[in-house]
């Protein structure tokens, strides 16, 4: 059995989109994976049903002895390969330090020449999503080693239903929900990667949906977003419409149980989109003009038609760009898409 090791060692929504190279990896060969991820994402990585061990990465910020101690692991693991999904200089010098053998990477920057084994991606340019960019460095190792390539199909995360039962049951509760109705759930934070609808925006589309549909709004937020959580609330309740907020503290596992109970989950490019997305919730998604952050690079994991992308005109002035998305015109394609669903 080859022991492989995957990188995908930044942020959340990044990880989340290395699912489906997790999950084809493991279908076509007989391996044990490990992913190298950060403490925030461990969480996740356990999740995940297609990787057998998870190693910490301390990060670049890493103190001396927990660099020391990351280099002896791999060391130890004697891993047979590594594919890194995320590259860059420090990746390239942590595992050719750890003296794998089979290194694969994607050919771009110096940092391309510490890497045996490479394969030209141009994703600047944004002609495909980021997944599938995963997917073919994951495609190129299986060729290489002859191996039958399985292709995997979402949904990539899921819950037991007793586990679901629980959650909803408690958040019900908790919240002052009724667990028998739909629940719509928007994230209005973001990690910073992109720039985001504003509040107003967000709570006229939550309205806009409430009055079609018999669908009580969860705002979710993280760490830090509790104020745009906060004035997100205010504006809704202003309005007349049914809103609570959930706030994030019992670990990203529940979390994630929380948001597979959605029947629509609202984002900019977050994290909590791509997580939604895997569990195959149906998600609504908000993207910047960027070609570095299009709805083609970040497309969710989503199946077929559960998916549904809003982006500013082309041109747009960046500092203004999520203004000039036209809450109206996103109403009418959301409650028709809604139909479409249901």
């Amino acid at each position: 059995m080859q022991r492989i090791l995957v990188v995908r060692n930044d942020k959340i929504g990044d990880f989340m989109l290395a699912w489906p190279s997790f999950a084809m990896l493991k279908a076509s060969c007989d391996c044990h994976v490990t992913a190298l991820v950060p403490s925030y994402t461990a969480p996740l990585a356990r999740l995940c049903p297609w990787i057998d061990d998870v190693i910490l990465d301390p990060g670049v910020n890493g103190d001396v002895p927990a660099q020391r101690q990351l280099k002896q692991q791999l060391q130890a693991a004697r891993f047979d390969a590594a594919i890194a999904l995320f590259s860059n200089g420090r990746n390239a010098w942590l595992l050719w330090q750890a003296g794998i053998r089979y290194r694969l990477a994607p050919a771009t920057k110096w940092a391309q020449f510490l890497f045996n084994h490479r394969l030209v991606q141009r994703r600047s340019r944004s002609q495909k999503p980021e997944f599938e960019y995963n997917l073919d460095l994951i495609r190129h190792f299986l060729r290489q080693h002859d191996v039958a390539i399985v292709e995997p199909a979402p949904p990539y995360m899921q819950f037991d239903a007793p586990t679901l039962a629980t959650v909803r049951a408690k958040t019900a509760a908790d919240l002052g929900l009724e667990a028998a109705m739909p629940w719509m759930m928007v994230h209005a934070g973001t990690g910073g990667s992109a720039t985001n609808l504003s509040m107003t925006q967000y709570a006229e589309l939550v309205l806009g949906l409430q009055r079609q549909h018999r669908m009580p709004c969860v705002v979710t937020a993280g760490p830090g977003e509790e104020a745009n959580a906060a004035e997100l609330q205010a504006l809704i309740q202003a309005q007349g419409g049914e809103v609570r907020v959930y706030h994030s503290r019992q670990g990203l596992d529940y979390f994630c149980q929380l948001i597979a109970n959605a029947a629509l989950f609202i984002a900019g490019s977050t994290g909590p989109l791509h997580i939604a997305a895997a569990l195959d919730v149906p998600t609504v998604g908000f993207f910047p003009a960027r070609r570095s952050a299009t709805p083609l690079r970040w497309q969710p994991l989503n199946s077929r038609g559960r998916h549904l992308a809003f982006t500013p005109p082309a041109g747009s002035d960046k500092e203004k760009e999520m203004s000039l998305i036209a809450m109206p015109e996103v109403l009418l394609r959301v409650n028709d898409w809604l139909a479409g669903l249901h």
